[in-house]
């Protein structure tokens, strides 16, 4: 049996009244899923375990199999271990995210000539309009440059996305993803915490927002920036920290699922969850966690994992999310859309064509409504597919909120994941 599990990310939503009342999902034109779903099983999941923040380590944790309440550290040291960080047990990691702040004064970007302080600029991107991988290593070499020491180390990961470790460092912070408060001011999600590091007399957080404000200082008139600013781009003028924990240690998949497999994602929190639960995972080129990532490279890179011997795909999109975050509503639906073309639809001719048998379950790791443009804890629409026990067609069940309301419900990730590899039949 070969084992295949597709993660829209984000792709749950809210009913949308631009959309005559219905979700991303009931609009988006996907036949091969929703193929899917009329001759298999649909149903809810919840993948967010109550008391516990939706983030996408939680979710992906969930979805593959592992008790968030039992192995979640905290998502940047997930991250830290699919950049290949080798963490000391004392060791804390921090997501260091580069962002784009707005002076409200002027309504652009805050650069060298701003005059307003830091913590009355808005936060208004968390992805720096989606700077690439090699701008954003010019940034991180020079947040190392200026503030690294044998106390403090910054790596580059993707995109926006990257890593700060604080040796002999404290968890004790409470720090607020920048996704979750976009057009909100500074100000106002400040760190909170133990203080500044050794240090008896400082405020809560302030080690940390001393950090972030010295990468504004730093980053706003960086070369990079400039150019990006020339071009009508958004700069990527400070570095927001959050996310904060210590090592993993994930049990393995294999000896939980006595199967093979590996991760396909851009994100380096999925390549962690991977490493780190001893599956492989696979780097694509062009994928970028975007509507505009390169679909085609995955599935022949998921078909190529199937060739090699692996019983199981995580094949992992974050461009759904993406598009929620940003509001784009169109974007959403088509990145839907060109998942079922691009993904589903090669990856599942292939698996027909071995004439093996094989299950899908489609799922999205959590909600991102765009209403809210962040995630939320309401349980998630789900599809599996199982060649060798195919229903008579039926057009009601399709892979969509509404349709999985009245299907089989779960209460968590794991039991879904459990039942998914057939550990519960």
């Amino acid at each position: 049996m070969k084992y295949l599990i597709i993660v829209p990310d984000g792709a749950g939503d809210e009913k949308i009244e631009d959309l005559g009342g219905k979700t991303p999902l009931e609009v988006a034109a996907m036949p091969v899923i929703n193929g899917l779903a009329a001759k298999g099983e649909v149903g809810m999941v919840q993948t967010i375990p109550e008391g516990v923040a939706p983030g996408s380590d939680a979710a992906n944790l969930s979805v593959m199999g592992y008790d968030p309440a039992v192995y979640l550290t905290g998502r940047s040291p997930l991250e830290a271990a699919s950049i290949g960080i080798d963490m000391s047990e004392t060791d804390v990691a921090f997501r260091t995210n580069i962002i784009t702040l707005v002076d409200p004064k002027t309504g652009r970007p805050a650069d060298g000539n701003s005059q307003t302080a830091y913590e009355d600029l808005i936060i208004t991107d968390h992805s720096s309009g989606d700077i690439t991988t090699e701008e954003a290593d010019a940034l991180i070499k020079a947040l190392q440059g200026e503030l690294g020491s044998e106390k403090i180390q910054f790596y580059t990961g993707v995109s926006y996305r990257h890593c700060m470790i604080v040796k002999e460092g404290s968890t004790d912070y409470d720090l607020t993803p920048p996704h979750d408060v976009l057009g909100k001011k500074v100000a106002d999600y400040l760190p909170k915490g133990e203080g500044k590091m050794n240090d008896a007399s400082a405020q809560p957080g302030d080690f940390i927002t001393e950090l972030m404000k010295k990468s504004y200082e730093i980053l706003r008139d960086h070369p990079i920036n400039r150019e990006r600013l020339a071009k009508g781009l958004n700069p990527a003028n400070t570095a927001w920290i959050w996310g904060q924990g210590k090592k993993p240690s994930l049990s393995s998949f294999y000896n939980k699922y006595k199967i093979t497999g590996t991760a396909i994602s851009a994100v380096d929190l999925i390549k962690g969850i991977a490493l780190c639960a001893g599956l492989d995972s696979v780097d694509v080129e062009g994928a970028t966690g975007t509507l505009h990532t390169n679909f085609e490279g995955k599935a022949q890179a998921a078909v190529k994992e199937f060739q090699k011997g692996k019983d199981f795909v995580y094949m992992h999109l974050e461009g759904p999310d993406e598009c929620s975050h940003q509001g784009d509503q169109p974007g959403k639906i088509k990145c839907l859309e060109l998942i079922d073309e691009k993904i589903a639809k090669p990856i599942l001719e292939y698996l027909k064509s071995t004439g093996d048998a094989f299950r899908v379950l489609v799922v999205p790791d959590h909600r991102t409504p765009l209403c809210i443009r962040t995630h939320s804890s309401t349980p998630v629409p789900f599809v599996i597919y199982d060649s060798t026990k195919e229903r008579e067609a039926d057009s009601a069940r399709a892979f969509n909120e509404t349709s999985g309301a009245m299907g089989k419900s779960f209460g968590s990730g794991y039991e879904l994941a459990d039942y998914f590899f057939e550990r519960l039949n």
